[in-house]
């Protein structure tokens, strides 16, 4: 009784979170927005996004709408285990989304308050744009323990459920959080990388013009996909992958400890490490200080001194917690692997894709022989990046599992109760990754903010030496951005498996026997198929931004043409339109690749049977894990060797190289802020979504 009563500490620590998000709001509102024309331009930022999310969100309704009136029939012919299920699809959503929005709110309220204290000195710049990515990433982990915590008490103290159910049924609850991420990520991603590639290509490249020049109509656009796709739908992504994570580990303790009767402690010791987590990610953001005369090197250097001390303190703290809850030490060394893996993942995202190492220099280097040498040589960067991220995660899946008591009964052929406690190990080790989300979402939140910040800094004609503190810290935003990402897709991999695991239980309980055997050709089709799904859904949402961003050059083009004056600053270009044709084609294109998570696995399942299903997790999860890496670094590579360009080397601004280097930066775009982070989303969607289904599958397929 005493370990069940324990879990009122979900409710503190997300108190804590959202308190701690409060008062970093209130520090960012407490700045300047500094002149009349930065004030009208972050206005007219706010304006477009928040045009752009209340769109998005009602067609997302619409569809959430559908879903749930599917799962009341499912429940309804016996197909779902509760009531629930289907309500909980739906505060989910909410939860993500919210997360999202909230994330926005503040992003466009700090971008012209950032420029205005760059103005003041570099470190008055960081400190409110970092403020603003704290309040995304507190909020974001505060709704995610606020959503597991309450429902955890809907739970046992209304329904009454005992331990093991509330476990089963909890891991179902992340199907909502997962599809409002992924309709956030590739509608934001798409609309902002259209906006960018658009601004990019005419502006820079043809009209030879500075980014973010107020004369290039796709400006606006460009800086409210910043917030709609880098803020929001990063911020409903990380919602996701916090809460899947939890409810995971939640499914898998019940397995391993049932027969210990621990299964409590093992259901609350994902909760307290994230509690524990909000604390040191707390503690992490008061050493986030930096000098004047800071180079990009120490800059980099001073978000490590926060991020690495929070996840030290979770390390060492965690230590008597875990024991103390679970008797054992082999829970901790899994939470510690997850800690050191995710910080290990971090250390060589950011030597693939900074401009202070060789990889992303050497990138600069092949802009000297045009804009096809760049385009092969940032592939490869990429293709290499993923080696490390790999091994790593593997050495954490095996260090955890076995850490735990993993061990596989050879006698029986079957997944005993010891290999139970070993996956239960990855899944805490997933927890462990993200614990200290709070601290590292910040570091990667501000990025689009200070991104904005450089943009109105242009626009309003802020002096070079405000622009040089803006685009220094938005350089060291995209190498904090693809960290992030790779903090992502890393836990992701770690909480695919460990829902993959569940679906598995879930559907021995219903059907006699499954054959999960390479050789079984439904195992094989299904893996051929989950791997397929990561290109399609590649390709959807690349072809997506190709489409959108091929209007918005046509739109920039025309209005160069047609309206006289704009180059010579005599005119306004009609920003409004852009923005509107960003808008339209995101809604578009962000349906099909959306509905792709939900729609094969189950067309897969009722045809091929249950054992299909489990191909088609291992499938989409091994190469969406290795694709992801590699778009994301790729695309961070580009971007900063664009950026190393523009800082002098090569001919700077305006030379070939640089010109070669904006072409390069234009395919990483869909890379790393589209297709890139959204396949983390699609791998955990399509679990969650087969568990959900599963009474469908095992009851209705052909063979």
């Amino acid at each position: 009784m005493l370990y069940e009563n324990m879990f009122w500490l979900g409710l503190v620590g997300a108190a804590i979170a959202l308190i701690f998000a409060l008062t970093q709001a209130k520090k960012v509102m407490g700045f300047s927005e500094g002149t009349e024309l930065m004030q009208k331009l972050a206005a007219s930022i706010r304006q477009g996004a928040n045009a752009y999310l209340k769109r998005q969100y009602t067609t997302v309704a619409v569809i959430f709408i559908i879903v749930f009136v599917i799962l009341l029939g499912l429940r309804a012919i016996n197909m779902l285990d509760n009531w629930f299920i289907p309500f909980a699809f739906l505060t989910g959503g909410i939860w993500s989304g919210l997360a999202g929005f909230v994330g926005m709110k503040i992003a466009t309220s700090a971008n012209a308050r950032t420029a205005n204290a760059a103005h003041e000195s570099l470190n008055r710049g960081l400190s409110v744009a970092f403020s603003s990515g704290a309040v995304m990433g507190f909020t974001v982990v505060g709704l995610g323990l606020l959503d597991v915590s309450i429902w955890f008490h809907i739970l046992r103290y209304i329904a009454h459920f005992e331990a093991e159910q509330i476990a089963q049924t909890m891991v179902m609850f992340g199907m909502g959080a997962s599809f409002m991420a992924l309709f956030g990520r590739v509608g934001g991603g798409i609309f902002t990388k259209a906006a960018d590639v658009g601004a990019d290509l005419v502006g820079k490249v043809e009209a030879g013009i500075p980014e973010d020049d107020p004369r290039n109509p796709a400006t606006i656009a460009d800086n409210v996909g910043d917030n709609v796709g880098d803020v929001a739908g990063m911020g409903a992504d990380l919602y996701e992958s916090y809460v899947g994570s939890i409810l995971a580990t939640f499914a898998l303790g019940a397995a391993a400890y049932a027969a210990d009767g621990k299964v409590w402690q093992s259901i609350l010791l994902p909760v307290v490490i994230a509690v524990l987590g909000v604390i040191c990610s707390v503690i992490g953001t008061f050493l986030v200080r930096t000098r004047e005369d800071a180079t990009q090197k120490s800059l980099l250097a001073t978000l490590r001194k926060g991020t690495y001390t929070a996840a030290v303190l979770a390390a060492v703290i965690g230590a008597p917690v875990t024991y103390y809850i679970m008797g054992s030490w082999g829970p901790y060394i899994s939470i510690l692997a997850g800690l050191i893996a995710g910080c290990a993942i971090g250390y060589f995202t950011e030597y693939y894709t900074s401009d202070t190492y060789k990889p992303t220099q050497n990138l600069a280097d092949a802009t000297e022989t045009g804009a096809a040498t760049t385009i092969i040589g940032g592939i490869s960067l990429g293709m290499k990046s993923t080696a490390a991220p790999i091994v790593i995660i593997g050495i954490a899946i095996i260090v955890s599992f076995l850490a735990s008591g993993g061990t596989l009964s050879t006698a029986s052929g079957e997944y005993d109760l010891l290999f139970a406690k070993g996956l239960y190990g990855i899944g805490i080790a997933a927890v462990g990754m993200l614990s200290t989300l709070g601290i590292t979402l910040a570091t990667d939140a501000y990025g689009p903010v200070a991104d904005n910040a450089g943009g109105i800094a242009e626009m309003s004609g802020l002096g070079e030496e405000v622009r040089n503190r803006t685009d220094a810290l938005d350089s060291l935003g995209n190498t904090t951005a693809a960290t992030g990402k790779g903090f992502a897709i890393g836990s992701a991999a770690l909480t695919a498996l460990a829902l993959l695991v569940s679906y598995v239980d879930v559907v021995e309980g219903r059907v006699a026997a499954l054959d999960l055997s390479i050789t079984n050709p439904a195992v094989l089709v299904g893996l051929f198929v989950g791997a397929m799904l990561t290109f399609l859904f590649a390709a959807l949402t690349m072809s997506g931004v190709q489409r959108a961003a091929q209007s918005i050059v046509v739109e920039v083009r025309r209005q160069f043409r047609e309206i006289s004056g704009i180059m010579e600053g005599k005119a306004d270009p009609d920003y409004a339109s852009c923005v509107d044709l960003c808008t339209k084609g995101a809604l578009h294109e962000m349906v099909v690749p959306s509905l792709l998570a939900i729609i094969v696995p189950v067309v897969t399942g009722l045809i091929l049977g249950a054992e299909a299903v489990v191909g088609l997790l291992g499938g989409v999860t091994v190469t969406g894990f290795v694709v992801a890496v590699f778009m994301s670094n790729a695309g961070g590579a580009w971007d900063n060797a664009k950026k190393y360009i523009e800082g002098g080397h090569h001919g700077g601004k305006g030379s070939e190289c640089h010109k070669a280097a904006v072409i390069g930066d234009t395919v990483g775009d869909p890379f790393k802020d589209t297709s890139g982070p959204s396949l983390n989303i699609l791998i955990k969607l399509c679990s969650t979504v087969s568990i959900v289904f599963s009474g469908l599958i095992t009851s209705y397929h052909l063979f």
